[in-house]
């Protein structure tokens, strides 16, 4: 399944959801945090809980309120329900956070008559405490007191919180922000977990370092990115896809070492770099994400 854009779009502004389920943003994640101010968030449940009832193209999520915050329970028990895909919840600090969130929404998922373990969380790693624990907050599998399907797939960084937080003002190019991404890249993979979604780019006017960031992330291991504005989705999509160069080259490699699998082989040479599992289920991944996207464009 891709994961390269998503995308926010605010759920107090109805004409704005209803377009944003239109783009070509592989999730849609309709907002009832940053976006909406604290005197709209109550009344905004219910349109939100309305826009992802209907029927739709492509994937929409929600983010609640933090788990700290006293609108996460309600926006929760407002908006989950069939044809949620999954729950994005920002400020994840602890294992503890995910453990009473997942908990939360198997609960409404049974009372509800969904399957269990069908909606996504998301956790967003975006203060100091959430990116100096993330090793421990994505081991939250192995430390659950309860049992049931695991919910957390894949994990966002949220930069601009994290960089408020921590007095940084980030150049354009963010390399005071490399740290929390290896980071979190490595905790994620070492959970077991898909790679993660990169934060938000905030800079619109910014193309050449916007090209230059999402070549970095890709490289340094997320598989996507969040997105702020609709004109962002298309280089989201396009980047996070291998280019044509990358796709050929992963086609001779998993050619090359079946007929070295079948002749009992199992490292073997490609335009001079060595190849074993590791490099060709790499490839064979880069083939099948290639796939998956024209299938998405019928």
């Amino acid at each position: 399944m891709l994961n390269r854009s998503y995308l926010f779009t605010p759920g107090n502004v109805p004409r704005r959801v209803e377009k944003a389920f239109t783009l070509e943003a592989d999730v849609v994640i309709v907002d009832l945090e940053d976006s909406v101010a604290v005197s709209d968030k109550e009344a905004t449940r219910e349109p939100v809980a309305e826009a992802l009832a209907r029927p739709r193209r492509g994937r929409g999520y929600v983010r609640v309120n933090a788990p700290s915050t006293p609108f996460c329970y309600g926006d929760l028990v407002a908006t989950i329900q069939k044809g949620v895909d999954g729950v994005v919840l920002p400020k994840v600090e602890s294992a503890a956070d995910l453990h009473a969130i997942d908990w939360l929404i198997a609960a409404l998922e049974r009372e509800r008559g969904i399957a269990e373990g069908t909606i996504d969380l998301v956790p967003q790693i975006e203060t100091a405490a959430g990116v100096q624990r993330v090793d421990r907050v994505l081991q939250a599998r192995s430390l659950r007191p309860y049992p049931g399907p695991w919910r957390v797939r894949r994990v966002a960084f949220g930069a601009a919180d994290y960089a408020y937080q921590l007095g940084l003002a980030p150049t354009l190019d963010e390399p005071e922000l490399a740290e929390a991404r290896s980071r979190i890249v490595l905790a994620s993979r070492a959970a077991g977990l898909e790679n993660p979604i990169d934060s938000p780019w905030f800079h619109f006017k910014e193309a050449a370092a916007f090209t230059r960031a999402l070549e970095r992330s890709r490289r340094g291991g997320f598989q996507g990115r969040l997105c702020v504005h609709p004109d962002q989705i298309g280089p989201v999509n396009a980047a996070y896809l291998p280019g044509d160069e990358e796709v050929a080259r992963a086609e001779r490699i998993v050619a090359a070492f079946r007929e070295a699998e079948a002749r009992g082989a199992a490292a073997i040479q490609v335009d001079g770099q060595m190849i074993d599992y590791p490099v060709a289920h790499r490839a064979r991944a880069v083939i099948e994400s290639v796939r998956e996207a024209k299938a998405r464009k019928g």
